[in-house]
């Protein structure tokens, strides 16, 4: 059975985020003062085939702890949904 697996890394909180920063001052000069914090992240997708639905997640969540995210720095999240055949 194929899986797609939506990963979501972003910073943890009290690392500096330049990037974010740069956007949120831009959103206030664009006239969005509203705007009080920016975090910039990453999106991955990926497809998985030929795995059970028991070690989908652990293989994931290996993947994140090994590549995908640095746990010194980032948090990550994902979720995991039967791909359409």
């Amino acid at each position: 059975m194929g899986w797609r697996a939506r990963v979501f890394v972003t910073p943890k909180q009290g690392v500096l985020d330049p990037q974010g920063k740069a956007v949120q001052q831009s959103l206030h000069t664009l006239g969005y003062p509203e705007v009080a914090e920016v975090r910039i992240g990453k999106f991955i997708e990926l497809r998985l085939a030929d795995v059970s639905r028991d070690s989908v997640e652990t293989r994931v969540r290996e993947m994140c702890d090994r590549l995908l995210a640095n746990r010194v720095i980032e948090n990550f999240s994902f979720t995991i949904d039967p791909e359409n055949p």
